[in-house]
């Protein structure tokens, strides 16, 4: 088929279809929001340790979710499970545009709503993954998930920052907040067409955590994911909101944002297309070691160009190190003990190791901006969390698989 000579030889189902156009939907909205939410809040408290409770709360009642969606998971339907974390979501930005200016007073529940959304989001969306894609094309579905991410990325950050640029006050924020919530109904009407996938069985979780002392595989990747946690609980507002201080402008920041998915579109192609599985392990180390070095671009002197620059830079480090690395934690899971029957219990496991990088980071990030000087703090703060990344290629580089 035509559609075979730009995807490769896959064959497109139509679950594979509709799970793909639903992480589009999810991955448009959250581009268009997400980073002019913690913008949102810091015009209106100002102060670096209030963004840092409320993605406190975010990473701590995700994994907490994930834990009770994975017992509805096993327990109801997945695609129910995913319809509730959508709803979850829409609520979160119907509560951003009800509490409007006085959104900073709310910052507990706001992350709260967010948490939860997403715990039960990605609890559905991952096990429907890793059910709906098989070994042969998991490094396509990623590869071609971070293009939908990217095309999200491309269009959402520049959109939002031109329509916030272009209204007094908050009002901007208001249509942006408002769209996101559209995009979240659409994903919802999408997710009827799903196939329902009913489960049966004991719900396993606490013998899947203990299952890393029994498979060395299992317990490298989920050690793996915890220091990947360790970067992105911090990064993922932080350098944003720095954007926002040197600039003072949204639509530097839809700009930001618009050079890094722009790259990121053709690197996540690229990634997908030519890293094969007998060179998973070297890309890793690869993507690690460039996003290490990327943190030195900002970290002593944070100017706009060198903001951009780090945004080219982190653009093609991260489909290099996540293509490979993803499909690699589906293929441990895959092999793992009892892999059809406790495939939630260990995308549950896995997060809990993610989150709780997360958790330590912002927990750091929370401590830095208290405790210290911010611009020595921060700085600091910076180079030792940064490194998170680079350091999973020590855990996953002895991961093997049985020959088959």
């Amino acid at each position: 088929m035509s559609y075979k000579r730009f995807l490769g030889d896959i064959d497109l189902t139509k679950e594979l279809t509709l799970l793909l156009l639903i992480g589009g939907m999810y991955s448009l909205s959250i581009a268009l929001s997400n980073t002019f939410v913690n913008i949102y809040l810091w015009k209106q408290s100002g102060q670096f340790v209030d963004l840092g409770i409320y993605n406190l709360t975010v990473v701590i009642l995700q994994p907490l979710t994930f834990i009770l969606a994975g017992r509805w998971a096993k327990k109801v339907d997945r695609v129910i499970v995913l319809r509730i974390g959508v709803i979850f979501l829409a609520l979160f930005y119907i509560s951003v545009l009800s509490f409007g200016s006085l959104a900073e007073h709310y910052l507990v529940i706001l992350g709260a709503l967010l948490g939860i959304g997403y715990g039960f989001y990605w609890l559905a969306f991952n096990v429907l993954t890793f059910e709906i894609t098989e070994p042969e094309t998991r490094d396509f579905f990623n590869g071609f998930l971070g293009i939908l991410t990217s095309a999200g990325g491309i269009i959402g950050p520049m959109l939002a920052g031109f329509i916030i640029s272009r209204f007094e006050s908050f009002k901007g924020y208001t249509i942006v907040f408002g769209l996101s919530l559209f995009l979240f109904a659409v994903a919802v009407v999408l997710s009827f067409f799903l196939k329902r996938r009913p489960a049966d069985g004991q719900y396993l979780f606490w013998r899947i955590f203990q299952e890393r002392g029994n498979d060395p595989n299992w317990r490298r990747i989920t050690n793996a994911h915890f220091f990947q946690g360790i970067r992105e609980g911090t990064f993922i507002f932080a350098v944003s909101v720095f954007v926002y201080i040197s600039t003072g402008s949204e639509f530097a920041l839809g700009t930001f944002g618009l050079v890094n998915s722009g790259i990121a579109f053709i690197s996540y192609y690229i990634a997908s297309r030519v890293i094969k599985k007998e060179f998973r392990k070297r890309a890793i180390l690869l993507g690690g070691i460039l996003l290490y070095l990327a943190v030195f671009l900002i970290v002593f002197d944070m100017t706009y160009t060198r903001l951009l620059i780090y945004a080219g830079l982190i653009a093609v480090a991260y489909p290099i190190l996540l293509v490979p690395y993803i499909s690699m934690t589906y293929d441990v899971i895959g092999t793992g003990w009892k892999a059809a029957e406790m495939r939630i219990e260990y995308i549950v496991v896995r997060e809990l190791f993610l989150n709780g990088g997360r958790i330590v980071s912002v927990l750091a990030f929370i401590a830095a901006v208290t405790l210290f000087d911010q611009d020595v703090g921060i700085p600091v703060l910076l180079l030792l969390l940064g490194a998170g990344h680079s350091l999973i290629y020590f855990f996953i580089r002895k991961i093997q698989f049985q020959q088959s």
